[in-house]
């Protein structure tokens, strides 16, 4: 009997290896993918979205842009062509959720800083204190890489239009000019078609990895 087994244990060890490797081929044939959702206006709060789309409920799309970033260079959505990005709307006078924004944008910089598909863009709600000088003291200050990651100032009512009717990111302030708006915690997921993936609270470390995981999703849909 004990020889038998000496005989066929190279045969075995083969078999249950090879019902290894058939059961993982299955499992992941099987595995539901994980798709990300397109969010469009009617499924994001109201407060968020200007009145004129907030029942559109497909074909959302961020718009076209031209700002200008912390070298003053221009940019523009050709600038994110054919890129995964994720967006926000900030101050860097802002002294309460925005340096923790901010740093977590930074963590995603450093850790995707390899990756060419991966591109970061944030919007000054305030444009007329966050000047191209005062920027660029910001991107130094808070180690950002020119080439990866853009703060932008430009025209008020645009940077209103992109926030309210592209990016469904800030509300209205109620004071001041019509086009005064309150930022939020909010970091979007843009896909390389220009829509909005995914929604996330920048001051929370795990939505901070969720939008990491996500990322990863994403860049699936593309392989």
């Amino acid at each position: 009997m004990l020889g038998f087994f000496k005989k066929y244990r190279l045969f075995a060890i083969v078999l249950a290896i090879l019902s290894v490797i058939i059961l993982s081929i299955f499992y992941s044939i099987l595995k539901p993918r994980k798709v990300l959702p397109i969010y469009q206006p009617s499924q994001v709060n109201f407060e968020l979205v200007d009145s004129t789309i907030q029942h559109k409920s497909k074909y959302h799309k961020i718009a076209d842009f031209s700002l200008v970033n912390q070298n003053g260079d221009t940019i523009t959505e050709k600038d994110y062509e054919d890129k995964i990005y994720v967006a926000d709307f900030f101050f860097t006078t802002c002294q309460t959720i925005c340096p923790i924004m901010t740093d977590h944008m930074r963590e995603i910089q450093e850790e995707l800083k390899n990756d060419q598909d991966i591109m970061l863009l944030s919007h000054s709600v305030t444009p007329k204190i966050d000047s191209v000088a005062q920027l660029k003291r910001y991107a130094k200050e808070k180690g950002v890489d020119d080439s990866k990651w853009n703060l932008v100032t430009g025209d008020k009512k645009q940077i209103y239009d992109l926030a309210r009717q592209s990016y469904l990111a800030v509300k209205t302030a109620g004071t001041g000019d019509q086009y005064d708006m309150i930022h939020t915690e909010n970091f979007m997921l843009i896909d390389k078609k220009k829509q909005i993936r995914g929604f996330y609270d920048g001051t929370d470390p795990e939505d901070i990895e969720r939008l990491l995981e996500d990322i990863s999703v994403l860049k699936n849909e593309y392989q």
